[in-house]
């Protein structure tokens, strides 16, 4: 009986060992506080009157430019980092970050997560599948799947202005939306790319939760950047697609093409700067 008690104790023993060990592992050098804790840094307050000139651009920022790369991986969560597509499903789903339709960019008709769930492409679908014992093509239910890989780019809606106030040119993002980019099967059977909008998100609304998560430095792990650093300080590659204009505010590829709407994005980007220059006064 002794005997029994003796193993049964050597037995606790060694698997709270175990316990104590499993909650001591740190996977670093120190419990990370800084980052998790962080704040946004507020915006300087802007006057009506100091605004001397302005113009909404957007632009697409696509994942897979080398520069980039740090908002589309991981795909799946690592190092307690998220990729840019599932921050903001994390938010959505647990934090009360708001996500707003497709529709349009104007921030209006706001979306569920069960409806955000949708728009990534989580669908149950039916397939044929042959039955091993009837042998009878039967029906299956397949449930989908939020695929973060699916999302390719970003847009970005913002408005770049001059404040005389302080004598510079600035911007500020108003929303972003992620765009989807996944193979879709037409009525004869034939697969072709399909991209589509899936939400906009307003920017400001979601600094604190871009503040308080890091995303990946390749030159230095104990120096690593916000999500909200790489926006704030435009550490990212880009390209413009749209200017506010008299004609519904529509697209460069609505009105060119190729070469073409690569020069427009050009003069659009340099008459932002050309304007910066024009109004200054000596």
């Amino acid at each position: 009986m002794k005997t029994i008690v003796l193993i049964l104790l050597l037995f606790v023993g060694y698997s709270t060992t175990g316990v104590v060990k499993a909650q001591n592992v740190m996977d670093g050098l120190y419990p990370k506080e800084h980052v998790p804790n962080r704040k946004p840094i507020p915006f300087a307050y802007i006057r009506e009157a100091d605004v001397m000139w302005a113009k909404k651009i957007w632009r697409i920022v696509d994942l897979r430019e080398k520069m980039n790369l740090p908002l589309y991986y991981p795909i799946t969560q690592m190092d307690d980092r998220y990729s840019l597509i599932d921050l903001l499903l994390y938010g959505i789903k647990y934090e009360g970050l708001t996500a707003y339709s497709n529709k349009d960019d104007e921030f209006k008709i706001a979306l569920t997560p069960e409806q955000v769930e949708i728009n990534m492409g989580a669908v149950n679908d039916t397939s044929q599948v042959k039955n091993a014992d009837t042998g009878q093509w039967e029906e299956k239910i397949i449930g989908g799947d939020i695929r973060s890989d699916e999302i390719k780019q970003i847009l970005l809606k913002e408005i770049w202005f001059f404040d005389r106030n302080y004598s510079r040119m600035d911007v500020r993002i108003i929303g972003l939306c992620p765009i989807r980019e996944f193979e879709k099967s037409d009525s004869n059977g034939d697969s072709q790319i399909t991209k589509s909008q899936v939400f906009w998100i307003y920017y400001p609304e979601a600094r604190d939760l871009f503040a308080s998560h890091e995303v990946f430095n390749p030159k230095n792990d104990a120096q690593r950047r916000t999500f909200d650093d790489i926006f704030l300080k435009r550490y990212f590659g880009s390209y413009i697609v749209k200017e506010s204009n008299v004609y519904s505010n529509r697209r460069i590829e609505d009105y060119t093409a190729g070469m073409d709407a690569m020069m427009e994005s050009e003069r659009i980007k340099n008459s932002i700067f050309t304007m910066e220059q024009d109004m200054w006064e000596f």
